[in-house]
């Protein structure tokens, strides 16, 4: 079996730890990168998208893209915290394994 985590492993892996993560985050540096609350709101979006669906595959390809799209496929700036960078790290992982 390769290294990819499912998108069932990847959530219990980070959802929890980005709930704390994100808002900290945001509030830290938003200011200097007001596109990170574009990231958190497509995040609290999945989470409940998660959450309605259960035990069900959500419908999350939209959201991935835009994350994408916002984040320049999760590159993490120069003047950002280790947090900042983790929760890249996380969302990414999220991404590729509900792509996976």
């Amino acid at each position: 079996m390769s290294g990819t985590l499912t998108f069932k492993e990847a959530k219990k892996k980070n959802l929890k730890t980005l709930e704390a993560y994100v808002p900290v985050v945001a509030r830290v540096h938003g200011a200097n990168h007001p596109e990170f609350h574009d990231v958190q709101q497509l995040f609290d979006t999945i989470r409940m998208s998660i959450k309605e669906a259960g035990s069900t595959q959500p419908e999350l390809h939209e959201y991935f893209a835009r994350l994408r799209e916002v984040t320049d496929n999760y590159t993490v700036p120069a003047d950002v915290c280790e947090s900042y960078e983790a929760v890249y790290v996380m969302l990414a992982e999220l991404d590729h394994a509900y792509h996976g």
